[in-house]
């Protein structure tokens, strides 16, 4: 039996974004990442703007918001520090978070490698849904991030630094789980240390075991 959905939980420099549709070619599934705030606009009747204000993996997401409370205005919730926006949500966070965990759990139904969004979490209780996690240590994922972007020193640490914090925050702040842990995976990998086709190969061997 292979699994109908494979849930990608990347760390930032853990190249998620590379592996993710990867693994979706090989097993002839599509790969979601961009399409989640489109969907999710349409839901609501909102504009893409406005959702991707929203999303854990845009670059002007509440991701982006979340990690910058170290350095804005910013409140308690739920015993972690957030940001406060500065101008009213037409739409409420959460409100956003529903409808993403509906499109989740919709792609699902039909098959899909799903990138982010805490997918392992929405779908944690779908027996046909296999969770993944890449990763890797903070040295080599630098390195990776430096190749990505070509950027390096401080302004890749910065990037590697806002991105961690901002899916880590996303994460804790709807759902009160570290993304990090391997309890929420059925399988893990240090994705700067293994090939990115071993990588692929690793995940898709493994969904079909299952």
């Amino acid at each position: 039996m292979t699994a109908r959905t494979v849930t990608v939980s990347s760390a930032f420099g853990a190249l998620g974004g590379s592996i993710g549709p990867a693994v979706a070619d090989r097993l002839g599934l599509p790969f979601v990442d961009r399409a989640i705030p489109d969907a999710v606009a349409t839901e609501i009747g909102c504009s893409l703007a406005e959702a991707l204000e929203h999303d854990d993996r845009a670059e002007t997401g509440l991701g982006r918001l979340l990690a910058g409370a170290a350095r804005l205005p910013n409140v308690s919730i739920g015993g972690m520090d957030v940001y406060a926006p500065d101008r009213p949500r037409l739409v409420p966070e959460e409100e956003f978070v529903e409808h993403t965990e509906r499109v989740i759990r919709k792609v699902a139904e039909e098959g899909a490698v799903v990138l982010g969004r805490a997918a392992a979490v929405v779908l944690g209780d779908d027996p046909q849904s296999f969770h993944v996690r890449l990763d890797g240590p903070r040295a080599r994922r630098l390195a990776q991030v430096a190749a990505e972007f070509g950027v390096e020193g401080r302004t890749a640490e910065r990037m590697l630094d806002d991105n961690d914090r901002a899916r880590t925050a996303y994460v804790k702040h709807f759902y009160r789980v570290d993304p990090a842990s391997p309890w929420l995976y059925h399988l893990v990998l240090d994705s700067t240390r293994l090939p990115q086709a071993a990588c692929v190969d690793l995940i898709v061997r493994a969904t079909q075991a299952v």
